[in-house]
């Protein structure tokens, strides 16, 4: 049991190794239980183990939480990769080629809200490209349902206010 479990663990290592990105919980999940590995809840228990240990470094905004390799993961993924199975590392070397860039398009956007100091509320949107924000934006708004609306909306019309903002300003 404990080696499956380190098993597990490993693959998340080992996914987290193969991109230049941090992935979401969602696409995790959808990699591990869309093949069968495991169960939901034994993943979010390795998640959190690897998160404990300092081997990934969670990032968590309202509407998501995204892992990042840390140094220390990735030394462990370099001793351990011999330990996942071939035929493994071949769906997921597979999953990415398939789904790659749809991937990195969805932890590519970026959006969260807080409460400032005026009791309003801070709307930060983001894309980042090359690890570096491409736009970066701060938008206050009233109320709390704005803030949600106005963060969820992000993801799908960021490439029309980019152009719109480009277009204005050049």
């Amino acid at each position: 049991m404990a080696e499956t479990f380190t098993l597990y663990k490993l693959i998340i290592l080992y996914m987290l190794s193969k991109v230049d990105f941090p992935l979401a919980n969602a696409q995790i999940s959808d990699f591990v239980l869309g093949k069968g590995y495991t169960t939901y809840f034994t993943l979010q228990k390795a998640l959190s183990e690897l998160t404990e240990s300092g081997l990934i470094r969670e990032e968590t905004t309202h509407n998501r939480t995204m892992y990042h390799l840390t140094e220390e993961g990735a030394e462990s993924i370099c001793f351990f990769e011999n330990k996942i199975s071939d035929a493994i590392k071949k769906d997921i070397d597979d999953f990415f080629i398939e789904k790659k860039f749809s991937l990195k398009n969805e932890v590519s956007v970026k959006s969260d809200y807080y409460r400032n100091t005026n009791g309003e509320f801070s709307v930060h949107c983001q894309v980042i490209e090359h690890s570096m924000p491409l736009i970066d934006l701060t938008v206050t708004v009233p109320s709390h349902e704005e803030a949600e609306t106005m963060a969820a909306n992000w993801a799908a019309k960021n490439q029309e206010i980019y152009a719109y903002i480009m277009t204005h300003l050049l």
